[in-house]
């Protein structure tokens, strides 16, 4: 079974899931390997429908593994994803609370993400709002990462 890692942006799915295994799986470049090209282009040639159907494909594929996945932010949007993340028995919602997550987001310059720049803050705090319920839904352990370091967040899941 897999150990899934979910939350919004600026959770720090990809750094906890470095940290639980070296070797973990970033679910965003399994998919843009299978696509031939990044997220962002995926969507503008094929749009969202396209690519919530490769993404379940993938998250299918990886639930039937022992490894360590860190998802994309928005895995939780389809219902068919939901639906399978539900029969995982170890999904792992890293919370944390909007203004601490924008916070995050706006002071990493490596990775801007397309989600960020083409939205206004309250556009973004109305996804997160939304997609807080489905987060909660799937997570079988949820782990308040608002005030902890990355290590604090590894202990805690110990």
């Amino acid at each position: 079974m897999a150990k899934v890692l979910l939350g919004f942006m600026g959770s720090g799915k990809t750094t906890i899931a470095r940290k639980l295994d070296p070797d973990f799986v970033d679910m965003d470049a399994v998919i843009e390997k299978r696509i031939g090209m990044s997220i962002a282009d995926f969507f503008k040639v094929k749009g969202e429908a396209a690519f919530r159907q490769v993404e379940s494909e993938i998250l299918a594929d990886l639930l039937k593994t022992d490894q360590v996945v860190s998802t994309g932010g928005g895995v939780v949007i389809s219902s068919r994803n939901r639906d399978l993340l539900k029969q995982n028995p170890d999904n792992i919602y890293l919370k944390s609370d909007f203004e601490t997550l924008y916070q995050r987001i706006s002071a990493d310059k490596d990775n801007q993400r397309p989600l960020f720049l083409k939205n206004s803050k309250e556009d973004l705090a109305a996804i997160f709002k939304e997609r807080q319920a489905w987060y909660e839904e799937v997570a079988s352990q949820v782990v308040d990462v608002s005030s902890l370091n990355p290590d604090e967040i590894i202990e805690e899941l110990k």
